[in-house]
């Protein structure tokens, strides 16, 4: 299931979906999240939403599960408990309880990994 979503705190639809994401899996303001994710991507010298950064971050806070060749829906399907964070090609995503969440329908596309977040 798909519900749409956008946490940016003026409303703008731009290239945010690190701090959307994160956001809303930890429960933060998209204002915490961006100054939280800003001071650290500033201190290792790389910008926010850059691979590098999101998947080591991720890994440092999460259990991180793979899944290639394998959609959103189909994870989604199979994982419809708990709060996860999902990559793609230049994506992330959150799903809740079995619902992602999120400015544009993105279930359709193959998904690298997810990080499970909490029950």
């Amino acid at each position: 299931m798909y519900k749409f979503y956008n946490a940016n705190s003026k409303g703008n639809f731009v290239n945010d979906c690190v701090v959307r994401a994160i956001s809303l899996a930890e429960n933060k303001t998209w204002n915490e999240t961006y100054k939280e994710l800003s001071r650290i991507a500033e201190k290792n010298g790389i910008l926010l939403d850059d691979v590098n950064f999101v998947e080591p971050l991720l890994d440092s806070r999460y259990k991180r599960c793979c899944f290639y060749n394998t959609t959103v829906k189909q994870f989604v399907d199979n994982h419809q408990k708990g709060v996860y964070l999902i990559t793609m090609p230049n994506h992330i995503t959150c799903c809740i309880d079995g619902c992602v969440y999120d400015v544009f329908d993105c279930t359709n596309k193959t998904m690298k990994c997810a990080w499970f977040v909490s029950k």
